[in-house]
């Protein structure tokens, strides 16, 4: 298959474009925690093209390659990142904090959680970015078509909504969401 694979990455990014059926996703909601009946409960989670998820595993790697030669990356950044984990940032908090006590030194702490935060990633930013992170021109395009025009419809039980147009934010429950969320 990877010939097959990296001949479609070929044509995708050298012609700009991708199919359109790349760019559907059915939304289901996963449960995290709490009441099951309170929709906000739920995480959604986009289900895409399997054979769009490879390429997207392809531009994901290319991405980490120039944002790591360029140390792009804010290095205190631990979420969706290889080699870092919740784990690795308390660590690190709670090493800064032990260092700062030890040295006298006053502590002030900020906690924010973005609430749909990946839903509200706003394209045009996203774009310039990724150009201003080094990304080469081919790459940056693919992600934009890979953005724009999507459309998503929400299964609940046997249960399908009708097809909407998404236009802001990155996928859930794809490859490249968390790494563009991070841009």
């Amino acid at each position: 298959m990877t010939p097959y694979l990296a001949r479609l990455l070929e044509i995708s990014l050298n012609n700009a474009t991708i199919p359109s059926n790349w760019k559907k996703a059915t939304v289901v909601p996963i449960h995290k925690e709490g009441d099951q009946l309170g929709v906000t409960n739920y995480r959604p989670i986009s289900l895409t093209s399997v054979v769009c998820k490879q390429l997207e595993h392809v531009i994901a790697g290319c991405l980490r390659q120039v944002w790591d030669k360029n140390d792009w990356l804010y290095e205190g950044q631990h979420g969706f990142r290889p080699r870092y984990s919740r784990e690795s940032q308390v660590i690190t908090v709670c090493q800064d904090t032990a260092d700062s006590l030890d040295e006298g030194v006053g502590i002030d702490a900020i906690i924010i959680d973005f609430s749909k935060a990946f839903d509200l990633v706003p394209h045009d930013q996203l774009f310039m970015k990724l150009v201003a992170s080094g990304v080469d021109s081919r790459v940056v395009v693919w992600v934009r078509e890979f953005l724009v025009g999507r459309t998503q419809r929400v299964r609940v039980g046997g249960q399908l909504s009708k097809e909407a147009k998404v236009t802001s934010g990155v996928p859930q429950g794809n490859v490249l969401g968390p790494l563009l969320f991070l841009v």
